[in-house]
């Protein structure tokens, strides 16, 4: 099943995205991410909404314009449904989600050659049926519930290479190149942004400006958030790297750092980039405008 929801609304869910997840039922929730109501109520765009879902189990796909919300949409769809973890699909409010821009729309044809029938088979076979009776939604004690808890990790273990391969798919059948962490720059960059969301778009068009000059920079588009997979960041890098930006679009009073920053930094800890500064910065909250001279500085 899927819903769509953002903000306060996806805040409500919560609860129940816990139950999704820790059942490992393949639902899809569509998100324009939107900010949440803190000194003052914003109706407008950022991320803090997805960011408060981190925590639930769903896994987290970004995607940083109109087509890309078609493409990665049926990525979502897909990897849930093979897989069994639930997706949460989010990409900006209104400057994705409002924006009036022509795409092209997938076949329902082309969706269903991708489809595995036989998880679809086997996600109905689980289906609560009296003629096979189970039992769901139990209460466990201490002595069952950790390690009934820890049971899913070859689930979540799975996804990123799952993911992968739908991406692959809708490569070969549209000729895009979709990856877990697209990198977008010079081959011998020395400084790189990692971002997600639609200010890839405006950071693409900033890198363009900034090589037409000479300059060696580069951006690392984030797709895949949850399961976050540090093996395909790490691949993504180019390796003459000398400094990497996280521009996060929340504020989380009182962290060490946003959230993107916190993993990449954690991501990189104990890899080739272990000595490589990593610097984190804000921007967008509450739909505030991000301008290429931002991304410049």
């Amino acid at each position: 099943t899927t819903t769509y929801t953002a903000s306060q609304g996806l805040l409500l869910m919560i609860p129940n995205m816990y139950k999704i997840a820790g059942e490992l039922l393949p639902g899809v929730i569509h998100v324009t991410a939107r900010a949440l109501a803190s000194h003052a109520l914003s109706i407008f765009g950022d991320h803090s909404d997805v960011y408060a879902c981190r925590q639930t189990g769903f896994a987290m796909l970004c995607a940083s314009n109109v087509q890309e919300v078609m493409d990665l949409g049926a990525v979502a769809h897909l990897t849930a449904i093979e897989s069994r973890v639930p997706f949460l699909h989010f990409f900006d409010g209104f400057r994705t989600s409002h924006e009036i821009q022509k795409i092209e729309i997938w076949d329902y044809d082309d969706l269903k050659d991708m489809c595995n029938m036989e998880a679809v088979e086997a996600f109905r076979n689980r289906a609560l049926n009296p003629e096979h009776p189970i039992q769901r939604g139990t209460a466990q004690n201490p002595d069952v519930f950790f390690q009934a808890r820890e049971a899913c990790n070859p689930y979540y273990d799975a996804v990123p290479e799952i993911a992968q391969q739908y991406m692959d798919k809708v490569n070969a059948k549209i000729g895009t190149d979709y990856k877990l962490f697209n990198y977008y720059g010079a081959a011998d960059a020395e400084s790189v942004i990692v971002a997600m969301g639609s200010v890839c778009d405006t950071i693409d068009e900033t890198v363009d400006f900034l090589l037409a000059r000479g300059e060696k920079v580069g951006v690392v588009k984030v797709r895949l958030y949850r399961p976050f997979s540090a093996k395909h960041l790490v691949d993504a890098i180019p390796d003459t790297v000398k400094r990497i930006s996280v521009l996060d679009r929340t504020k989380e009073p009182g962290a060490l750092g946003e959230p993107l920053y916190l993993d990449v930094v954690a991501a990189l800890k104990g890899s080739k980039f272990n000595d490589v500064p990593v610097f984190c910065g804000r921007y967008g909250l509450g739909s505030k405008d991000t301008t290429p001279a931002q991304i410049i500085s």
